[in-house]
């Protein structure tokens, strides 16, 4: 989940109650768009577009047929028993802030990052590859003037080639001030930035 939302930008809610009514593919990419309803949409204006580029898309193969409705479930599989089927049926994931998520952050060395982190980290990263302001603000739904129910093919193919450039980590100079502060404090030091070329003066 977290991934996906990495991939995509959207908000916590909506990755959770992303359903599969929703889904609709775009043959001319091999990939699929929800759209959103505006119920479930911050503001609640008009229902929105979710692209995904070919990670996010990876994920949501990876999970179809779990659940008849709801893209993101869980489950407590066996830990005993194993040649049998789980006891528990698929359920809807009500928060991404959960015990896996909190886990895997503590695992990862991240204790201080937050979920919605993420959605900025995919904003920094458009910024870096150069994506356009109104692209970004289309990926992140931040626009308000856009009506994206009523996006073309060639719109959608413009969004979609937006998260495709930053579908890894570059490696670049992206990291947040937090992170600098964090690393800092811990004394984790980390590589410096180059130094800016400073013009000579002549004459």
């Amino acid at each position: 989940m977290a991934l996906f939302k990495l991939n995509t930008g959207v908000r916590d809610d909506v990755v959770c109650s992303l359903r599969w009514e929703w889904e609709i593919r775009v043959p001319e990419l091999g990939v699929s768009v929800f759209e959103v309803p505006r119920e479930h949409v911050k503001g609640r204006r008009r229902s929105r577009v979710l692209v995904c580029n070919s990670v996010a898309q990876s994920i949501l193969e990876s999970v179809q047929g779990q659940h008849k409705e709801f893209v993101f479930v869980w489950r407590r599989e066996r830990v005993k028993r194993l040649d049998k089927e789980p006891v528990m049926v698929y359920q809807p994931v009500r928060a991404m802030n959960n015990t896996a998520w909190q886990n895997a952050r503590k695992k990862a060395g991240q204790g201080d990052l937050h979920v919605h982190d993420l959605r900025h980290t995919v904003g920094m990263r458009l910024r870096e590859a150069g994506v356009p302001e109104g692209t970004i603000a289309d990926i992140l739904w931040h626009s308000k003037q856009t009506m994206t129910q009523h996006y073309s093919v060639a719109q959608i193919v413009e969004i979609h080639a937006a998260p495709e450039k930053v579908k890894e980590d570059s490696g670049r100079w992206n990291r947040s001030l937090a992170m600098l502060k964090r690393e800092q404090r811990e004394g984790l030091g980390g590589a410096t930035p180059p130094k800016v070329p400073q013009e000579r003066k002549t004459g």
